[in-house]
C-alpha cells in the first residue's frame, strides 16, 4: 500500500491498492490501477490530473457507485476502520449521505427537478434519523444558512430551476454536509461556476469541513484551486497516482515530469504574449496503454527503461511519493 504521509491520527478514509475495471467489446480496460491514499479527519486531499486520468472513477468507486460493465477488481476502501468495498447495497445506503457523501460537478445530478428544496433536504435527513417534520425543517433551514443562502426559510419552498447554478450547488453541498459525514468527496463541484462564486463556495466548504472534522477529497483539474484549498495532493495519470505529498512540496518542487508539465501549463505562469506552455501529445487510450511508464511517449527525459518497465514507487524522507525512473531533482 502507498501511504501519502505518516500520521499518528487514524485516517477517516484509506483507499488501498484500488483497481477498477470496465468490460468493453475490446476486452477489459483498467481505469483505476493500484491506487492508494488516505485522508485524515479535518484534512483536505486534492486529487488532480487531466481528463481521463481516473480521478472521477476513483471517487465513484470509493462511494460504491461503480455499476456494470464496471467493477472494483481489487483493493479496499476503509471508512472509519471498516472495509466498505463489496458491502451490500443496503449497508451502503446506510453509509452514503451519513458517514460518506459526495458532491458532483453538476448539481442537477443531485437535485430532483420536480421536488421542492424542503422536500429533498428533509428526506435526506429522515433517511438516516428518526426526527419530527418540524425538527427536520429547522435542520434544513440551518443547513441552507450554513452555506450562505439568504432567506433560507423562503428559499426552502422553491424548486431547483428557481435557483442559479451557484445556489443549486450550495444546496447540494448543504445536503452532503447534513449529517456531518466523516468523509466528503467533491468531484469538481465548482468547475462550471463563476469565479467569484467558486471562491465563496471553496471558502465555505473548507470552513465547514474544518469545523465538523470532515475529511475532504477534492477532485479537480485546476491546480490553482488545490493550491488554495488542499493540505496534500495526489497527482493521477492514466489511472495511477504518479506523485503525492504536501501541496507546498509538490507545487514548488515537483518530482514527476508530468506534475511539472501540469504546473508549467497553468496560464498565470506564462509570460504575456507568449504561447501557452503545454504537455506534448495526449493522454493514452486506456484500451491500448503504452508499455512501461504510461507517460513516456510525452516525457522529454524518457529512456529505454521507461518504455519497457513500470517505474517503481519511490519515496523520500519527507514522506513524498513518486512513480518515475528519472525523477526531477532539487526537491
Amino acid at each position: 500500500m502507498m501511504a501519502v504521509t505518516n500520521s499518528v491520527v487514524a485516517p477517516a478514509l484509506s483507499v488501498e491498492n484500488l483497481s477498477v475495471t470496465f468490460q468493453t467489446r475490446k476486452g477489459p480496460v483498467t481505469a483505476v490501477n493500484d491506487v492508494s491514499f488516505h485522508v485524515n479527519p479535518g484534512e483536505v486531499l486534492g486529487v488532480v490530473g487531466e481528463s481521463g486520468s481516473g480521478k472521477s472513477v476513483t471517487g465513484l468507486a470509493t462511494m460504491g457507485l461503480i455499476d456494470a460493465p464496471g467493477r472494483v477488481s481489487a483493493g479496499r476502501v476503509v471508512l472509519e476502520g471498516r472495509n466498505i468495498a463489496g458491502v451490500s447495497d443496503r449497508d451502503m445506503r446506510g453509509l452514503r449521505g451519513n458517514r460518506i457523501a459526495m458532491i458532483f460537478q453538476d448539481p442537477i445530478s443531485t437535485l430532483n427537478p420536480v421536488l421542492r428544496i424542503d422536500t429533498q433536504i428533509m428526506e435526506a435527513i429522515t433517511a438516516h434519523e428518526r426526527i419530527s417534520a418540524s425538527a427536520a425543517r429547522a435542520r434544513a433551514i440551518d443547513a441552507l444558512r450554513a452555506v450562505g443562502i439568504p432567506s433560507p426559510e423562503s428559499r426552502l419552498e422553491a424548486y431547483p430551476h428557481q435557483f442559479s447554478g451557484g445556489m443549486r450547488q450550495r444546496v447540494a453541498i448543504a445536503i452532503a454536509l447534513l449529517h456531518r459525514p466523516a468523509v466528503l468527496i467533491a468531484d469538481e463541484p465548482t468547475t462550471a461556476l463563476d469565479v467569484t462564486i467558486q471562491v465563496q463556495i471553496l471558502g465555505e466548504v473548507q470552513k465547514l469541513a474544518a469545523e465538523s472534522g470532515t475529511a475532504l477529497v477534492w477532485i479537480t483539474h485546476d491546480l490553482s484551486v488545490v493550491a488554495g484549498l488542499a493540505d496534500r495532493i495526489a497527482v493521477m495519470y492514466a489511472g495511477r497516482i504518479v506523485e503525492s505529498g504536501t501541496v507546498a512540496e509538490v507545487l514548488t518542487a515537483p518530482r514527476h515530469h508530468y506534475t511539472a508539465g501540469l504546473i508549467a501549463s497553468v496560464p498565470s505562469r506564462n509570460r504575456r504574449g507568449q504561447p501557452l506552455a503545454q504537455i506534448p501529445g495526449s493522454t493514452p487510450n486506456l484500451a491500448n496503454m503504452p508499455s512501461g511508464c504510461a507517460f513516456h511517449p510525452r516525457c522529454s527525459v524518457s529512456s529505454e527503461i521507461c518504455s519497457t518497465t513500470l517505474p517503481p514507487l519511490l519515496h523520500d524522507p519527507s514522506g513524498r511519493f513518486m512513480r518515475c525512473h528519472h525523477p526531477r531533482q532539487g526537491a
